[in-house]
């Protein structure tokens, strides 16, 4: 690494890196990318074998505004950043701002990178099996970050139905639900 040029220290942080690039043919070029550092996230499906349904989440969303979704309302799994938790507390946490559920043992699917283009960001996967009667607050987000979240209980046919119809349009989500799918877990 030759330069590390901060651009941003608002929300994130974006950083312009100046650096050498081995090629193929064994010489190097000097190189110049950005990136985004937002931290490391988790990620989760909650779902119910009896109901055959999964829990979600409505919140909106400024990037998909901007990038023509007409409302900005975005349908998605319960997630947030580490913070200095280990992935499966900070789902944990997670999981309780955002649907007001509490879920013991979470179930690792696997960790990749979402946009490693531009992002930094390792996000998490998880599933775990949710009980309708373990729901001791709303949920809607954590107090003073304004998220303003919905609940949404959606039965499991139903939410592959709305991939297909493009209502559901978050990556992590369709990677959840297929993977479920692919699984057979309902």
């Amino acid at each position: 690494m030759h330069e590390v040029t901060s651009l941003s220290a608002n929300w994130y942080h974006l950083n312009r890196y100046d650096f050498d690039l081995r090629l193929a043919d064994g010489s190097w070029q000097r190189q110049t990318r950005e990136a985004y550092d937002r931290g490391n996230g988790a990620t989760i499906l909650l779902y119910n074998r009896a109901r055959r349904s999964v829990v979600l989440t409505r919140q909106f969303r400024l990037p998909a505004f901007l990038n023509g979704m007409t409302d900005g309302q975005m349908i998605e799994a319960p997630a947030g950043l580490l913070d200095d938790d280990s992935p499966g507390d900070a789902i944990r946490r997670e999981v309780a701002e955002e649907t007001g559920y509490r879920v013991g043992d979470v179930e690792p699917v696997f960790d990749i990178f979402m946009s490693p283009g531009s992002v930094t960001e390792r996000l998490h996967f998880f599933m775990a099996e949710y009980d309708p009667s373990d729901r001791p607050t709303n949920g809607g987000g954590a107090e003073g970050e304004n998220e303003n979240i919905e609940v949404l209980e959606i039965g499991f046919d139903s939410a592959l139905a709305m991939v297909a119809s493009g209502e559901i349009r978050d990556a992590k989500t369709i990677l959840l639900l297929y993977h479920m799918r692919l699984r057979g877990v309902l």
